[in-house]
């Protein structure tokens, strides 16, 4: 890897940043097209069932002859199968590129080297591995779909100096300051679906939305065995696709789906009847019993506390992560420890 191959898939990263919130279930690519060392054309997947990276970039090239002497980085191996649209190798190798350079396979059975063997069997030279690990992580959520059949899930709550996420009655508003807050409305805009308990839908009767950001809401799960919370709660407005996880019934009313799971269902059971939902990404924001359950079965990827400035002296205790933030950083005047699991 040179540093120009570096530098043009960093570029190739960007572009595929954009995508963020907007391509789930399929991954974030970003491709840029290089000629006698300059950029001539750029794309990124811009929104699921739309054209890939690839084909935006191509496009974007103003002299097609050039494309023949050109070299293609994109962050993803190049699709090898139909399925909304035509396969990304199958263009590269119609428009001749002499070269492209990948970031990271992919790990998709339908694609896996596929899309690599198109383009080295019509003659076009390919590198790999060139910040495969960035662009791995960049898709992270995207991975963890396809290698461990089940979303990314996402831990993310608000405690008190001294340790609580709600006072002894379940009220907990507001513990993070104004800034915490847009940004959490921001997360939500960028995954794919976020999950309470019955607890925290009953006493907060949260919306679940992007009220305070531009972006799509995302999925409402919530988690009710007995089918105790009343229909007049936000979550059950109709407005937002919910699914509702019980041991009582399944059926669909209209935007809300309610799913059987059976008695003592398990976190993984919920995970799994996601993941056949086509849901990439979950937030959890609690509560704390909850965040308790998804910590203890290690079914958990990622984790954002916010600790604010206020104390309640007494309530309900804070979920315990046993090792350090891998990130800190000030929002506002709340603290934000971020980890990673495993």
């Amino acid at each position: 890897m040179t540093g120009q191959d570096a530098r043009f898939m960093l570029r190739a990263l960007e572009l595929a940043e954009l995508g963020k919130g907007f391509v789930s279930p399929n991954p974030m690519v970003g491709c840029v097209i290089v000629h006698d060392g300059k950029i001539i054309g750029e794309g990124y997947h811009q929104i699921y069932g739309g054209p890939h990276a690839e084909v935006h970039a191509v496009n974007s090239v103003q002299n097609q002859e050039l494309l023949k002497e050109s070299t293609a980085y994109v962050t993803l191996e190049p699709c090898s199968h139909w399925g909304k649209t035509p396969p990304c190798a199958d263009l590269l190798v119609e428009k001749g590129l002499k070269k492209v350079v990948i970031a990271a396979q992919d790990s998709n059975p339908l694609v896996g080297g596929k899309g690599i063997k198109i383009l080295e069997n019509a003659g076009i030279e390919v590198e790999t591995g060139v910040l495969e690990k960035e662009a791995r992580w960049q898709n992270r959520r995207f991975f963890t779909q396809i290698e461990k059949q089940r979303p990314y899930v996402i831990l993310k709550w608000a405690q008190t100096q001294d340790g609580f996420v709600a006072r002894e009655d379940f009220t907990s508003k507001w513990i993070s300051g104004p800034q915490s807050r847009q940004l959490v409305h921001q997360w939500r805009a960028e995954e794919d679906a976020i999950l309470v308990g019955k607890n925290t839908a009953l006493h907060d009767n949260p919306r679940l939305d992007v009220r305070d950001w531009v972006g799509k809401n995302p999925v409402r799960v919530v988690l009710d065995s007995n089918l105790a919370l009343p229909e007049s709660l936000h979550l059950f407005d109709k407005s937002i696709p919910t699914i509702c996880y019980n041991s009582r019934e399944s059926k669909t009313d209209e935007n809300s789906v309610f799913v059987n799971l059976g008695l003592e269902f398990s976190i993984l059971e919920i995970l799994k009847d996601l993941n056949s939902k086509k849901i990439q990404s979950l937030i959890v924001e609690g509560g704390s019993r909850v965040l308790a359950q998804f910590i203890s079965s290690g079914l958990w990827d990622e984790a954002r506390v916010f600790t604010g400035k206020s104390s309640f002296e007494a309530g309900i205790p804070a979920p315990i992560l046993n090792q350090k933030p891998t990130e800190t950083l000030n929002i506002g005047e709340d603290i934000l420890n971020i980890y990673h699991h495993g």
